[in-house]
């Protein structure tokens, strides 16, 4: 596979996010053993960027990336977790909240830590800001934390353009995670010529629409009850039907390509310049070789620019936008 860098991180240009192995989606959580399969799959077709977090499951999906990375597997991958999703200050159980602070930073990490069953995290991102706590407090502490060797680098998820800024002035940050796709275009605006003027690379997560832009979803009636997509803005009835069309647009070009939908959606992102990782996410081997074969798929300036006009999807990103772009 061809590789970029996201900022000073040389990693191959298309990761694997792990989230949907074992939450929120349809199947979540049935197969492990077919999870970690993927995984190994991933690693002999050249990924190196693995994508989790301690909220996913919660925990599970960090111990089934760790299962997976057995056998002298860790040090062939760049790893990458988030914290801030979950709050660890309570004296029981996590609670479902943002929390930036020092002390959950560093409880959060000692979990990810002894859960993934390494000495260090490559990519360790604050999944959602914390308004409660400064950034430069959170981005100081992630800062001790790489001179103390536990994490080697610092990320964001889903943070606005003055966080950024007031971050990075505080250390170096390498990666900006954020949805982006065919039918998510809003980073276009201000945040991506912002990584770019910073030097920081971009992730762009949901890569595929939440499957939508794989053309297999038309309808949610296949989903299972708790599937998160059930409740999500962009999957309920008009919106549903009037983003069909972007659909339709990508199946036509990769019906021109010899390629599938998904192919052509990534090529897209990959074709939108360097320093852009997008981590779309799999449980089953034979969609993971078919995401990491659009690495080989090259768009049409004509092609680039159809796509290009797509208008974006109808319906928010999340039923509840407050905890993005902070």
């Amino acid at each position: 596979m061809k590789h970029t860098r996201l900022a000073g991180l040389d990693v191959a240009r298309i990761g694997l996010g792990c989230m949907s192995m074992s939450a929120y989606y349809t199947g979540a959580g049935t197969d492990d053993a077919e999870a970690i399969r993927t995984i190994h799959r991933a690693l002999d077709l050249g990924v190196t960027l693995l994508d989790t977090a301690e909220i996913y499951g919660p925990y599970a999906n960090e111990e089934l990336v760790a299962r997976a990375l057995t056998g002298g597997r860790r040090e062939h991958v760049v790893l990458a977790t988030k914290f801030g999703a979950l709050s660890h200050r309570g004296d029981g159980d996590a609670v479902s909240e943002t929390d930036g602070s020092p002390a959950n930073i560093r409880k959060a990490l000692d979990g990810s830590l002894r859960r993934l069953a390494t000495d260090h995290i490559d990519l360790y991102y604050q999944h959602r800001v914390d308004p409660g706590t400064p950034i430069e407090e959170t981005v100081g502490t992630l800062a001790e934390l790489v001179q103390e060797g536990k994490i080697r680098h610092i990320g964001l998820s889903e943070a606005a353009p003055d966080t950024i800024r007031r971050a990075h002035a505080t250390h170096p940050i390498t990666a900006l995670q954020t949805e982006y796709s065919l039918w998510t275009r809003d980073v276009e605006a201000e945040l991506l010529p912002l990584v770019r003027e910073l030097g920081i690379g971009f992730v762009p997560y949901s890569p595929l629409g939440r499957g939508f832009l794989t053309g297999t979803v038309r309808t949610t009636d296949t989903l299972d009850a708790d599937d998160f997509r059930k409740k999500n803005p962009r999957f309920t009835d008009e919106n549903l039907r009037q983003n069909l069309r972007i659909v339709d647009e990508v199946e036509a070009v990769a019906g021109e390509l010899g390629a599938t939908p998904a192919q052509v959606a990534i090529a897209w992102l990959l074709a939108q310049g360097e320093g852009i990782v997008p981590i779309p996410g799999t449980k089953r081997v034979s969609r993971l070789e078919e995401n990491v074969a659009a690495d080989a798929v090259e768009l049409s300036p004509e092609q680039l620019a159809r796509l290009t006009a797509i208008v974006p999807a109808a319906g928010e990103r999340y039923a509840d936008m407050s905890s993005v772009n902070r």
